[in-house]
């Protein structure tokens, strides 16, 4: 049995080595929620960028897009990993977590010296005007 978070991260240009040790992290060494072994819960991969078509517009985009769908990651260890990498720009990097079930991304920045969540805390997903469009 499976359980995804859906991962996003944005990251200025300069950060895309970071980002990429960030994926690696994710696919050999990031601990698993469900137990401490074996380690490894996916990987993100590069959206952005000339030769990716998924981006859409005219432009070439401004930033870095990374995206995957994780299993079993815990969460806590992730969002840990992402405060304490070297970013060049840490005022420009974002963190989007969907976990399973959920209805909506969160979004962690670093703000301040720590890592900051911008989204309600604990929202009403349950409530019946939530899935009306």
């Amino acid at each position: 049995m499976s359980w995804v978070a859906n991962v996003m991260i944005s990251v200025d240009m300069d950060d895309n080595e970071n980002a990429e040790a960030l994926s690696e992290w994710l696919r050999t060494e990031a601990p698993r929620s469900s137990s401490p072994e074996p380690r490894g819960v996916g990987y993100l991969r590069l959206l952005t960028g000339v030769e990716n078509e998924q981006w859409g517009g005219w432009k070439v985009p401004e930033c870095e897009v990374w995206a995957g769908a994780l299993n079993h990651a815990d969460l806590d260890a992730l969002r840990k990993r992402f405060f304490e990498m070297p970013w060049r720009v840490p005022n420009a990097v974002q963190l989007l977590v969907m976990d399973q079930h959920e209805y909506f991304f969160r979004l962690w920045m670093i703000r301040g010296g720590e890592l900051r969540q911008f989204a309600p805390l604990a929202p009403n997903e349950k409530d019946e005007d939530f899935f009306q469009e």
